[in-house]
Protein backbone atom coordinates (compact mmCIF):
# COMPACT_ATOMS: atom_id res chain seq x y z
CA UNK A 1 0.00 0.00 0.00
CA UNK A 2 3.09 1.94 0.33
CA UNK A 3 3.99 1.82 -2.77
CA UNK A 4 0.35 2.82 -4.58
CA UNK A 5 0.99 6.00 -1.98
CA UNK A 6 4.19 6.85 -3.08
CA UNK A 7 2.72 6.65 -6.92
CA UNK A 8 -0.27 8.53 -5.96
CA UNK A 9 1.91 11.97 -4.36
CA UNK A 10 4.14 11.78 -7.38
CA UNK A 11 1.10 12.02 -9.78
CA UNK A 12 -0.18 14.75 -7.82
CA UNK A 13 3.17 16.26 -8.24
CA UNK A 14 2.48 15.87 -12.17
CA UNK A 15 -0.70 17.19 -12.22
CA UNK A 16 0.24 20.10 -10.08
CA UNK A 17 2.66 20.78 -12.71
CA UNK A 18 1.13 20.43 -15.69
CA UNK A 19 -1.49 22.78 -14.19
CA UNK A 20 1.37 25.28 -13.46
CA UNK A 21 1.43 25.70 -17.13
CA UNK A 22 -2.18 27.59 -17.10
CA UNK A 23 -2.66 28.38 -13.35
CA UNK A 24 -1.24 31.00 -11.30
CA UNK A 25 -2.00 29.08 -8.40
CA UNK A 26 -0.23 25.24 -9.18
CA UNK A 27 2.71 27.84 -10.08
CA UNK A 28 2.82 29.03 -7.10
CA UNK A 29 2.87 26.09 -5.46
CA UNK A 30 5.47 24.79 -7.79
CA UNK A 31 7.72 27.99 -7.23
CA UNK A 32 7.27 27.89 -3.75
CA UNK A 33 9.11 24.83 -3.00
CA UNK A 34 11.78 24.92 -5.98
CA UNK A 35 12.86 28.50 -4.79
CA UNK A 36 12.83 28.00 -0.58
CA UNK A 37 15.98 27.53 1.25
CA UNK A 38 15.67 25.84 4.98
CA UNK A 39 17.39 27.39 7.33
CA UNK A 40 18.74 25.14 10.10
CA UNK A 41 17.72 25.41 14.10
CA UNK A 42 17.60 23.46 17.51
CA UNK A 43 14.19 22.47 19.15
CA UNK A 44 11.91 24.24 16.94
CA UNK A 45 8.14 24.20 17.43
CA UNK A 46 6.65 23.35 14.37
CA UNK A 47 3.36 23.83 12.88
CA UNK A 48 1.70 22.80 10.71
CA UNK A 49 -1.41 24.38 8.49
CA UNK A 50 -3.08 23.42 5.07
CA UNK A 51 -4.50 27.05 4.47
CA UNK A 52 -5.17 30.06 5.66
CA UNK A 53 -8.48 28.83 7.20
CA UNK A 54 -6.30 26.13 9.41
CA UNK A 55 -3.72 29.10 10.26
CA UNK A 56 -6.61 31.18 11.87
CA UNK A 57 -8.12 28.14 13.33
CA UNK A 58 -5.05 27.04 15.28
CA UNK A 59 -3.59 30.55 15.70
CA UNK A 60 -4.64 30.79 19.32
CA UNK A 61 -2.59 27.46 20.26
CA UNK A 62 0.36 29.06 18.07
CA UNK A 63 0.11 32.44 19.87
CA UNK A 64 0.19 30.75 23.32
CA UNK A 65 3.15 28.33 22.46
CA UNK A 66 5.08 31.48 21.26
CA UNK A 67 4.54 32.62 24.70
CA UNK A 68 5.25 29.75 26.61
CA UNK A 69 8.72 28.67 24.43
CA UNK A 70 9.65 32.36 23.76
CA UNK A 71 13.41 30.63 23.57
CA UNK A 72 12.42 28.16 20.80
CA UNK A 73 11.99 29.08 17.09
CA UNK A 74 8.54 28.67 15.66
CA UNK A 75 8.28 26.97 11.62
CA UNK A 76 5.53 27.16 10.32
CA UNK A 77 4.34 25.25 6.88
CA UNK A 78 1.37 25.82 4.45
CA UNK A 79 0.41 23.20 2.22
CA UNK A 80 -1.76 25.92 0.01
CA UNK A 81 -0.57 29.28 -1.77
CA UNK A 82 -3.66 30.51 -0.29
CA UNK A 83 -2.15 30.47 3.22
CA UNK A 84 1.60 30.53 2.27
CA UNK A 85 1.02 33.99 0.47
CA UNK A 86 -0.85 35.57 3.01
CA UNK A 87 0.70 34.70 6.30
CA UNK A 88 4.51 34.02 4.64
CA UNK A 89 5.92 37.01 6.85
CA UNK A 90 3.47 36.49 9.87
CA UNK A 91 5.48 38.19 13.09
CA UNK A 92 4.32 34.63 15.50
CA UNK A 93 6.87 32.70 13.30
CA UNK A 94 10.43 32.90 12.88
CA UNK A 95 10.46 30.86 9.49
CA UNK A 96 7.51 29.86 7.53
CA UNK A 97 8.15 27.67 4.21
CA UNK A 98 5.83 25.53 1.87
CA UNK A 99 5.51 21.76 3.42
CA UNK A 100 7.55 19.90 0.78
CA UNK A 101 5.98 17.35 -0.79
CA UNK A 102 5.55 14.21 1.05
CA UNK A 103 8.51 11.65 0.18
CA UNK A 104 11.15 9.86 2.56
CA UNK A 105 13.69 11.96 1.40
CA UNK A 106 12.23 15.43 2.25
CA UNK A 107 10.81 14.34 5.08
CA UNK A 108 14.34 13.00 6.20
CA UNK A 109 15.96 16.38 4.84
CA UNK A 110 12.91 18.61 6.34
CA UNK A 111 12.98 17.17 9.79
CA UNK A 112 16.84 17.24 10.20
CA UNK A 113 17.56 20.64 8.87
CA UNK A 114 14.46 22.18 11.74
CA UNK A 115 14.88 20.07 14.41
CA UNK A 116 11.48 20.59 15.77
CA UNK A 117 10.85 19.73 19.81
CA UNK A 118 7.38 19.07 18.78
CA UNK A 119 5.09 18.87 16.05
CA UNK A 120 1.83 20.42 15.59
CA UNK A 121 -1.07 20.00 12.92
CA UNK A 122 -4.34 21.97 12.59
CA UNK A 123 -7.87 19.64 11.96
CA UNK A 124 -6.09 17.67 9.36
CA UNK A 125 -3.57 16.56 6.62
CA UNK A 126 -1.89 13.25 7.38
CA UNK A 127 1.34 13.14 5.37
CA UNK A 128 3.26 9.54 6.01
CA UNK A 129 6.50 10.55 5.78
CA UNK A 130 6.55 12.91 7.92
CA UNK A 131 5.05 11.72 10.32
CA UNK A 132 6.81 8.44 10.22
CA UNK A 133 10.31 10.61 10.17
CA UNK A 134 8.75 12.26 13.00
CA UNK A 135 8.45 8.95 15.23
CA UNK A 136 11.70 7.91 14.13
CA UNK A 137 13.04 10.90 16.15
CA UNK A 138 11.02 10.58 18.90
CA UNK A 139 9.25 13.70 17.96
CA UNK A 140 5.50 14.33 19.31
CA UNK A 141 2.98 14.74 16.72
CA UNK A 142 -0.26 16.54 17.62
CA UNK A 143 -2.95 17.09 15.70
CA UNK A 144 -5.15 19.93 17.22
CA UNK A 145 -9.29 20.45 16.42
CA UNK A 146 -9.20 17.23 14.95
CA UNK A 147 -12.84 16.13 13.24
CA UNK A 148 -13.23 12.39 11.49
CA UNK A 149 -16.95 10.94 9.98
CA UNK A 150 -17.69 7.88 9.20
CA UNK A 151 -17.13 7.55 5.16
CA UNK A 152 -13.34 8.72 5.35
CA UNK A 153 -10.69 6.13 4.59
CA UNK A 154 -9.06 5.37 8.24
CA UNK A 155 -12.50 3.70 8.68
CA UNK A 156 -12.77 1.65 5.47
CA UNK A 157 -11.33 -2.32 5.13
CA UNK A 158 -8.84 -0.87 2.45
CA UNK A 159 -7.47 2.14 4.64
CA UNK A 160 -4.77 0.18 6.21
CA UNK A 161 -2.28 2.01 5.57
CA UNK A 162 -4.14 5.49 6.86
CA UNK A 163 -4.98 3.81 9.71
CA UNK A 164 -1.19 3.38 9.98
CA UNK A 165 -0.32 7.14 9.75
CA UNK A 166 -2.82 7.81 12.60
CA UNK A 167 -1.03 5.67 15.06
CA UNK A 168 1.93 8.12 14.34
CA UNK A 169 0.47 10.96 16.24
CA UNK A 170 1.04 11.51 19.93
CA UNK A 171 -2.16 12.78 20.74
CA UNK A 172 -5.23 13.65 19.15
CA UNK A 173 -7.29 16.80 19.87
CA UNK A 174 -11.06 16.20 18.62
CA UNK A 175 -13.72 18.66 17.81
CA UNK A 176 -16.34 16.06 19.13
CA UNK A 177 -17.42 12.88 21.11
CA UNK A 178 -18.42 11.24 17.31
CA UNK A 179 -14.63 11.92 16.42
CA UNK A 180 -13.29 9.87 19.57
CA UNK A 181 -15.60 7.23 18.59
CA UNK A 182 -14.37 6.70 15.59
CA UNK A 183 -11.06 6.65 16.67
CA UNK A 184 -11.42 4.38 19.92
CA UNK A 185 -13.48 1.95 17.37
CA UNK A 186 -9.97 1.41 15.46
CA UNK A 187 -7.93 1.05 18.48
CA UNK A 188 -6.64 4.87 18.77
CA UNK A 189 -6.79 5.90 22.53
CA UNK A 190 -4.53 8.74 22.88
CA UNK A 191 -7.31 10.73 22.33
CA UNK A 192 -9.47 13.82 24.18
CA UNK A 193 -12.59 16.02 22.87
CA UNK A 194 -11.08 19.73 23.31
CA UNK A 195 -13.75 21.41 21.08
CA UNK A 196 -12.85 23.39 18.56
CA UNK A 197 -9.74 25.91 18.78
CA UNK A 198 -11.65 28.51 15.63
CA UNK A 199 -14.16 29.06 18.69
CA UNK A 200 -11.18 30.98 20.85
CA UNK A 201 -9.61 32.27 17.86
CA UNK A 202 -13.20 34.18 16.58
CA UNK A 203 -14.00 35.14 19.81
CA UNK A 204 -10.93 36.62 20.80
CA UNK A 205 -11.34 39.08 17.43
CA UNK A 206 -14.99 39.76 18.26
CA UNK A 207 -13.83 41.21 21.31
CA UNK A 208 -11.11 43.05 20.09
CA UNK A 209 -11.51 44.06 16.38
CA UNK A 210 -8.99 45.94 13.98
CA UNK A 211 -10.89 48.89 12.95
CA UNK A 212 -10.99 49.72 9.14
CA UNK A 213 -11.76 53.71 8.89
CA UNK A 214 -12.59 53.69 5.14
CA UNK A 215 -15.11 50.49 5.55
CA UNK A 216 -16.59 52.05 8.63
CA UNK A 217 -16.94 55.48 6.80
CA UNK A 218 -18.24 53.72 3.80
CA UNK A 219 -20.77 52.16 6.28
CA UNK A 220 -21.99 55.09 8.22
CA UNK A 221 -25.93 55.57 9.21
CA UNK A 222 -26.62 51.86 7.52
CA UNK A 223 -26.86 48.49 8.61
CA UNK A 224 -25.07 46.13 6.53
CA UNK A 225 -25.34 42.78 4.80
CA UNK A 226 -21.48 41.02 4.48
CA UNK A 227 -21.32 38.20 1.76
CA UNK A 228 -18.14 36.97 2.59
CA UNK A 229 -15.43 34.00 0.92
CA UNK A 230 -17.88 33.95 -1.78
CA UNK A 231 -18.05 32.46 -5.73
CA UNK A 232 -20.07 33.03 -8.29
CA UNK A 233 -22.98 31.15 -7.68
CA UNK A 234 -23.22 32.76 -4.33
CA UNK A 235 -22.77 36.27 -5.70
CA UNK A 236 -25.40 35.42 -8.29
CA UNK A 237 -28.20 35.20 -5.46
CA UNK A 238 -26.44 38.01 -2.95
CA UNK A 239 -26.60 40.33 -5.82
CA UNK A 240 -30.54 40.35 -6.24
CA UNK A 241 -30.93 41.69 -2.90
CA UNK A 242 -28.90 45.01 -3.24
CA UNK A 243 -32.01 46.85 -5.39
CA UNK A 244 -34.79 44.92 -3.04
CA UNK A 245 -33.21 46.63 0.08
CA UNK A 246 -31.69 50.12 -1.07
CA UNK A 247 -31.37 51.40 2.40
CA UNK A 248 -28.92 48.87 3.48
CA UNK A 249 -25.24 48.58 2.19
CA UNK A 250 -24.02 45.07 0.80
CA UNK A 251 -20.02 44.27 1.03
CA UNK A 252 -18.68 41.41 -1.13
CA UNK A 253 -15.65 39.79 -0.04
CA UNK A 254 -14.97 37.17 -2.73
CA UNK A 255 -12.89 34.38 -2.45
CA UNK A 256 -11.25 34.77 -5.82
CA UNK A 257 -10.03 38.42 -6.38
CA UNK A 258 -8.63 38.34 -10.37
CA UNK A 259 -9.28 40.89 -12.13
CA UNK A 260 -11.41 38.83 -14.29
CA UNK A 261 -13.30 37.18 -11.16
CA UNK A 262 -14.10 40.89 -9.86
CA UNK A 263 -15.16 42.26 -13.38
CA UNK A 264 -18.13 39.30 -13.29
CA UNK A 265 -19.30 40.67 -9.55
CA UNK A 266 -19.47 44.21 -10.53
CA UNK A 267 -22.04 43.29 -14.02
CA UNK A 268 -23.64 41.21 -11.89
CA UNK A 269 -24.53 44.63 -9.93
CA UNK A 270 -26.74 47.84 -10.37
CA UNK A 271 -24.67 50.20 -12.32
CA UNK A 272 -23.10 53.02 -10.15
CA UNK A 273 -24.01 51.46 -7.18
CA UNK A 274 -20.55 49.70 -6.71
CA UNK A 275 -17.04 50.85 -5.41
CA UNK A 276 -13.90 48.63 -4.93
CA UNK A 277 -11.96 48.34 -1.72
CA UNK A 278 -9.01 49.30 -3.03
CA UNK A 279 -10.49 52.60 -4.86
CA UNK A 280 -12.27 53.53 -1.96
CA UNK A 281 -9.12 53.38 0.04
CA UNK A 282 -7.75 56.69 -2.56
CA UNK A 283 -10.82 58.42 -2.04
CA UNK A 284 -10.83 58.81 -6.08
CA UNK A 285 -13.75 59.06 -8.07
CA UNK A 286 -14.04 56.08 -10.28
CA UNK A 287 -15.81 54.68 -13.23
CA UNK A 288 -18.19 52.32 -11.71
CA UNK A 289 -19.54 54.74 -9.19
CA UNK A 290 -19.56 58.78 -8.70
CA UNK A 291 -18.10 59.13 -4.68
CA UNK A 292 -16.99 57.47 -2.22
CA UNK A 293 -19.95 57.32 0.67
CA UNK A 294 -22.60 56.94 -2.05
CA UNK A 295 -22.66 53.37 -3.32
CA UNK A 296 -24.71 51.04 -2.09
CA UNK A 297 -22.16 47.78 -2.72
CA UNK A 298 -18.39 47.55 -1.79
CA UNK A 299 -15.86 45.26 -3.12
CA UNK A 300 -13.12 44.02 -0.99
CA UNK A 301 -10.47 43.20 -3.91
CA UNK A 302 -7.58 41.77 -1.24
CA UNK A 303 -7.34 39.03 0.60
CA UNK A 304 -7.13 38.85 4.76
CA UNK A 305 -9.14 41.45 6.20
CA UNK A 306 -12.62 39.67 5.84
CA UNK A 307 -12.61 38.66 9.48
CA UNK A 308 -12.29 42.36 10.38
CA UNK A 309 -15.24 43.27 8.49
CA UNK A 310 -18.11 41.82 10.08
CA UNK A 311 -17.59 44.40 12.97
CA UNK A 312 -19.82 46.56 10.45
CA UNK A 313 -22.36 43.59 9.56
CA UNK A 314 -26.05 43.27 10.84
CA UNK A 315 -26.30 39.89 8.14
CA UNK A 316 -23.97 38.02 6.77
CA UNK A 317 -24.00 35.09 3.96
CA UNK A 318 -21.37 32.60 3.99
CA UNK A 319 -20.02 31.78 0.73
CA UNK A 320 -18.85 27.52 -0.49
CA UNK A 321 -22.28 26.31 0.06
CA UNK A 322 -22.69 25.44 -3.73
CA UNK A 323 -19.48 23.93 -4.33
CA UNK A 324 -17.03 22.21 -2.27
CA UNK A 325 -18.19 23.34 1.00
CA UNK A 326 -19.23 26.40 3.17
CA UNK A 327 -16.09 28.48 4.37
CA UNK A 328 -16.01 29.60 7.91
CA UNK A 329 -19.39 30.54 9.49
CA UNK A 330 -17.77 31.67 13.26
CA UNK A 331 -15.83 34.97 11.98
CA UNK A 332 -19.48 36.31 11.57
CA UNK A 333 -21.37 34.34 14.23
CA UNK A 334 -18.98 35.91 16.63
CA UNK A 335 -20.09 39.17 16.19
CA UNK A 336 -24.16 38.38 16.29
CA UNK A 337 -24.83 38.30 12.70
CA UNK A 338 -26.94 35.36 11.43
CA UNK A 339 -25.56 33.52 8.95
CA UNK A 340 -26.83 32.17 5.35
CA UNK A 341 -24.87 29.95 2.85
CA UNK A 342 -26.00 26.59 0.19
CA UNK A 343 -26.74 23.41 0.52
CA UNK A 344 -23.68 21.97 0.71
CA UNK A 345 -22.81 22.30 5.05
CA UNK A 346 -22.43 18.46 5.73
CA UNK A 347 -19.29 18.61 7.05
CA UNK A 348 -19.40 21.41 8.83
CA UNK A 349 -20.42 20.58 12.54
CA UNK A 350 -21.00 24.17 13.54
CA UNK A 351 -23.40 24.93 10.56
CA UNK A 352 -25.63 21.89 11.85
CA UNK A 353 -25.95 23.74 15.36
CA UNK A 354 -26.79 26.88 14.18
CA UNK A 355 -29.89 25.86 11.30
CA UNK A 356 -31.09 23.38 14.82
CA UNK A 357 -30.73 27.12 16.83
CA UNK A 358 -32.43 29.31 14.03
CA UNK A 359 -29.83 31.10 14.05
CA UNK A 360 -27.99 29.47 10.77
CA UNK A 361 -30.09 29.86 7.48
CA UNK A 362 -29.39 27.40 4.54
CA UNK A 363 -30.82 28.20 1.48
CA UNK A 364 -30.70 26.58 -2.26
CA UNK A 365 -32.32 29.09 -4.97
CA UNK A 366 -33.02 32.52 -4.78
CA UNK A 367 -36.44 32.54 -3.50
CA UNK A 368 -35.12 30.98 -0.13
CA UNK A 369 -32.80 33.37 0.30
CA UNK A 370 -34.74 36.56 -0.33
CA UNK A 371 -37.37 34.83 2.36
CA UNK A 372 -34.65 34.46 5.11
CA UNK A 373 -33.46 37.78 3.95
CA UNK A 374 -36.49 39.66 4.24
CA UNK A 375 -37.68 38.27 7.47
CA UNK A 376 -34.62 39.01 9.29
CA UNK A 377 -34.55 42.50 7.62
CA UNK A 378 -38.39 43.04 8.56
CA UNK A 379 -39.17 41.16 11.95
CA UNK A 380 -37.04 42.61 14.44
CA UNK A 381 -37.73 40.06 17.01
CA UNK A 382 -36.85 37.19 15.09
CA UNK A 383 -33.48 39.19 14.08
CA UNK A 384 -32.86 39.99 17.45
CA UNK A 385 -33.48 36.12 18.77
CA UNK A 386 -31.31 35.04 16.32
CA UNK A 387 -28.84 37.45 16.55
CA UNK A 388 -28.66 36.75 20.23
CA UNK A 389 -28.57 33.22 20.31
CA UNK A 390 -25.64 33.08 17.84
CA UNK A 391 -23.32 34.81 19.61
CA UNK A 392 -24.08 33.08 23.03
CA UNK A 393 -23.44 29.96 20.79
CA UNK A 394 -19.96 31.12 20.14
CA UNK A 395 -19.26 31.99 23.63
CA UNK A 396 -19.87 29.13 24.79
CA UNK A 397 -17.92 26.72 22.74
CA UNK A 398 -14.56 29.05 23.54
CA UNK A 399 -11.51 27.03 26.06
CA UNK A 400 -10.47 24.29 23.81
CA UNK A 401 -6.95 26.09 23.59
CA UNK A 402 -6.56 26.24 27.23
CA UNK A 403 -7.43 22.27 27.43
CA UNK A 404 -4.87 21.55 24.14
CA UNK A 405 -1.80 23.66 25.42
CA UNK A 406 -1.73 22.67 29.10
CA UNK A 407 -1.82 19.15 27.49
CA UNK A 408 1.23 19.80 25.64
CA UNK A 409 3.30 21.70 28.09
CA UNK A 410 2.50 19.53 31.44
CA UNK A 411 1.33 15.99 29.69
CA UNK A 412 -2.21 16.29 32.37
Amino acid sequence: MLLFYSIGVHLYFVTIWLASLFNKKAKLWLNGRKRQALVCCEDSIWFHFASLGEFEQGRPVLEEMRRIYPENKIVITFFSPSGYEVRKNTPLADFVYYLPLDTAKNAREFIDAINPKMAVFTKYEYWYHFFNEARKHGIPVYVISGIFRPGQIFFKWYGGLHRKILSFVSYFFVQDERSKQLLQGIGINNVAVSGDTRFDRVWANAQLPKPVPDVAEFCSGHKVFIAGSTWPEDEKLVASLVTEHPGWKFIFAPHEISEEKINKLINLLPINSTIRYSLLTTHLPTAIGTQPGVQQTLIIDNIGMLSSLYQYGAIAFIGGGFGAGIHNTLEAAAFGLPVIFGPNYAKFKEAHDLVALKAGFSISNQMQLKGIADTLINDEAFYNAASKKIQVYVKEHTGATKLIVNHIVTGD
